[in-house]
């Protein structure tokens, strides 16, 4: 049904749909036996979730393409996507992780809203139906909106938006079954894409920048009602919550507006039925004098039970952080040999630029190693605690390497740049290899600190304390590590830094860059075997799917994209929100 101040908006989708073809949207149910096989051969063709399988390794074994064909790669059709609104010039960036179950495509635009594709004739898109979230496109939400893709359960498809709702559509006639308001605070709403387990629906707060508090919640997949909430900041008396010394400040309420949002989507072990999630940097983020302390559970990999959400173990990475490294990114689970002893592994590709390998049994930390090629924030590790080695424990305001953002002070210079290393966009792991890949920003930044009073912060405005720009010109590469070593064994500068992130097939490793580039490199050399240039910047990840037994490869363009980075050339981008699909 239609919310009456929605009627208009929803006649217009009533329009575009009355100008599509009709088509066939049958396809199997996503049921939970299926997306717990994701990883099969019998599942080898489709990609039925954000990261493909629930250890979050975007891998796929099709091996149509090759290190030696494809440079025969072309277009096979491309999908326009809508998501410009309002007034045409377009908000965000197209983040979106496609998903591709028995020919048929689904995606979201930055507002969230859900497209389904038919795409078995393997040459055309052809939009089946676009769900109408009844979305306020408020601009207020800038550059900083995003969607990075929705989740199949059974015979629903499922997103969450930026307004705190979470919806549930029928799969085969774009119909809404649920929709439930889930964050309700000032402020509160999600970017992620939801992570299904078994009859659950699991969902991280986004926003936390916007002066709130993180969780991580489980819904009713049937129903989309609230089943548990874990927040990321504990209240006072809770463990962890003598990390978070407000009253040091005269402002003891300081945790009600700290961050740690958990706003990628985090990765599942079935054996253990453990969550694993990141959590992002304390608010505000550039002044660790208005929330001193270590900042639980900010900068961390949580494992959470997926039944109750109790939380199991944390391990916190640049503890009071104040140069933005939160470390939301991609939580890679896999089972490999080190030291010659059989290991369950946490990889994560830190976005304070370190490479880290925990034990995911217990959180305890097994290796680090630098990734990006200017690192000063910090010395070094500790390889007993996995603690920069300036950590000091009795100390309420750490000072690391680089310096300390303080009040009235000069500023610092940070390197990796505050947004990574790796942010938000994916990495991957090939198993036949024991390869992990990733992509991102070589580069620095000059932070500083702007107190705000207390008085002056409220839920729903981003809160910095401070402010960072890009020290330079700004580029990016392409990397590899030995999970079972913790050692990179292959290493490229690319001229631009990374938003999109990579994906891994046999042989080869797949990643977009923002001048428009989408290319294909060598997974030994990271020789660029095949690119191609459509003018659309990539913030988006690549998926690779089959139909009727041919690969074909797909990433999302366009959105404003992120700053220049001090290229002219990235400056005044034109850009349409697109699907391209490639194939032989």
């Amino acid at each position: 049904m239609l919310r009456g101040k929605n009627l208009l908006r929803g006649l217009a989708v009533a329009a575009l749909l009355s100008a599509v073809p009709a088509v066939s949207s049958y396809a199997e149910d996503a049921t939970p036996a299926r997306l717990a096989a994701a990883g099969s051969e019998a599942e080898a063709g489709n990609w039925l979730m954000v990261h493909r399988t629930y250890d979050a390794n975007r891998f796929s074994p099709l091996t149509d393409i090759t290190t030696d064909n494809v440079s025969g790669l072309k277009l096979a059709f491309a999908v326009p996507l809508g998501g410009l609104e309002p007034a045409g010039f377009g908000i965000g960036a197209v983040e979106s992780t496609p998903l591709a179950k028995d020919g048929f495509l689904y995606i979201t635009d930055p507002w969230g809203t859900p497209y389904k594709i038919d795409a078995t004739s393997g040459t055309q898109g052809k939009v089946v139906w676009v769900g109408d979230t009844g979305i306020d496109k408020d601009p207020n939400r800038g550059i900083l909106l995003a969607s990075r893709g929705l989740a199949l359960w059974n015979n629903l498809v499922i997103v969450a938006l930026n307004d705190g709702r979470v919806m549930a559509f029928d799969d085969e006639t774009g119909d809404v079954v649920w929709d439930q308001q889930i964050a309700t605070e000032q402020g509160e709403g999600f970017t992620n894409a939801p992570l299904v387990v078994k009859d659950k629906i699991l969902v991280g707060q986004s926003y936390g920048d916007w002066a709130t508090r993180g969780w991580i919640a489980s819904l009713d997949a049937k129903t989309g009602e609230e089943v548990w909430r874990f927040y990321t900041i504990p209240e006072p008396g809770q463990p962890g919550s003598e990390t978070w010394l407000c009253d040091q400040t005269g402002n003891p309420d300081c945790w009600k507006t700290g961050g740690a949002a958990a706003w990628v989507t985090g990765s599942y072990d079935e054996a253990s039925n453990t969550i694993y999630w990141g959590t992002g940097n304390p608010v505000p983020m550039y002044d660790p004098e208005y929330r001193p302390g270590d900042n639980l559970y900010s900068n961390s990999s949580l494992a959470l039970d997926a039944d109750t959400g109790a939380l199991k173990w944390h391990f916190q990475y640049t503890p009071g952080d104040y140069m933005d490294y939160d470390e939301v990114g991609v939580q890679l689970l896999i089972d490999t040999k080190v030291d010659g002893e059989d290991r369950k592994v946490l990889a994560h590709f830190g976005r304070n630029g370190i490479f880290y390998t925990l034990d995911r049994t217990n959180g305890s930390f097994i290796n680090a190693t630098n990734y990006v090629t200017k690192l000063n924030w910090t010395k070094g590790i500790d390889p007993k605690t996995g603690k920069p080695v300036e950590y000091d424990s009795t100390k309420s305001l750490q000072e690391y390497a680089a310096g300390a953002n303080r009040r009235g002070g000069e500023g610092m210079e940070t390197c990796p740049n505050i947004q990574g290393g790796i942010n938000f966009w994916p990495t991957a792991y090939d198993s036949t290899t024991g390869i992990a890949y990733g992509a991102g920003i070589e580069g620095c930044s000059k932070v500083t600190n702007d107190p705000v009073a207390p008085a002056d912060v409220s839920g729903g405005a981003i809160f910095t304390g401070g402010a960072a720009a890009g020290a330079g010109v700004q580029a990016g590469s392409i990397f590899g590590f030995n999970v079972a070593t913790g050692e990179q064994t292959i290493k490229v500068d690319r001229p631009y830094p990374n938003y999109a992130g990579v994906l891994a097939t046999p042989g080869l490793v797949w990643t977009g860059e923002l001048d428009g580039t989408f290319g294909a490199y060598d997974a030994k050399t990271l020789e660029q075997k095949w690119s191609i240039n459509v003018g659309n910047a990539f913030e988006a990840p690549p998926i690779s799917f089959s139909i009727n037994g041919k690969q074909y490869i797909a990433i999302a363009g366009g959105g404003m994209g992120s700053a220049s980075f001090g290229h002219p050339e990235l400056e005044n981008k034109s850009s349409s929100n697109m699907l391209y699909v490639f194939a032989l």
